[in-house]
């Protein structure tokens, strides 16, 4: 299993809207993530900056931010643009970020 890490970016008032919409993940995509390989899935966000940190845990090549055959992730990602900044698809700009320390 791997651990990736990335920050996004939410806009400026949108934490409560942001935690309502999680709060509410559409079951098919919470599925779709699970049979894609995507466990232990936390977002964290520093509210003096809106950067988003999220962390999840692989099998494979998975990753929540691709695209999936079906259009569920990028329904997702129309969902929730009004509320970060985005790419021209719609996809949350995302960077993803370089393990430097692990401990057990």
């Amino acid at each position: 299993m791997e651990i990736k890490a990335f920050k996004m970016y939410l806009k400026p008032g949108m934490e409560e809207e942001y935690r309502k919409r999680h709060n509410a993940i559409w079951p098919e995509l919470k599925e779709l993530l699970h049979k894609q390989g995507v466990r232990d899935y936390t977002i964290f966000l520093d509210t003096d900056t809106n950067v988003l940190f999220a962390v999840q845990k692989n099998i494979g090549n998975a990753n929540s931010q691709q695209p999936d055959a079906g259009g569920i992730i990028m329904k997702w990602w129309e969902h929730m643009a009004d509320l970060m900044e985005t790419n021209p698809d719609k996809s949350p700009v995302s960077h993803f970020l370089k393990e430097v320390f692990h401990m057990d």
